[in-house]
């Protein structure tokens, strides 16, 4: 999603979209596997934003997100070793990136990511993982508030 899209579309609307897609997607196995190509279209980390400060930890795999300011907005630059924490994360920047801190720390992640039924089809540690990068992503947000 663009920056001028997700400025134009409200974070409960893209969950919105996100459930629809998910529930034409039927069962888990075939929601795992978008998730995998929802990181696919990630846009590449830069080598200098593969650093261990933004290290997401609590991974399965190691998952390195950047945030940029942008006006009042934050931006996130993510990367993962892992197909599946790289959809992960491409998933949550769909949600929050190019979003203000007060929308970031509105939202409810936890009953979002209950709506797309993930934490219940990924192993404990993975789940784990996802609320670790969610974590950051508010972190993020309560420090550029």
């Amino acid at each position: 999603m663009t920056s001028a899209a997700a400025i134009d579309v409200p974070i409960d609307a893209t969950l919105a979209e996100l459930v629809e897609e998910f529930d034409l997607l039927g069962d888990w196995e075939g929601r795992i596997e978008y998730v995998i190509e929802l990181g696919k279209d990630l846009e590449p980390l830069p080598d200098a934003d593969r650093v261990e400060a933004n290290k997401v930890p609590g991974c399965a795999a190691q998952v390195w997100l950047a945030v940029r300011r942008d006006g009042g907005r934050l931006r996130f630059l993510a990367d993962s070793d892992s197909a599946l924490s790289k959809g992960n994360i491409a998933l949550l920047l769909r949600l929050y990136s190019d979003r203000t801190p007060a929308e970031i720390l509105a939202f409810d992640a936890r009953a979002a990511l209950d709506r797309l039924g993930l934490p219940s089809a990924l192993t404990r540690q993975r789940a784990n993982g996802l609320n670790a990068m969610v974590g950051r992503i508010r972190e993020a947000a309560l420090a550029a508030g």
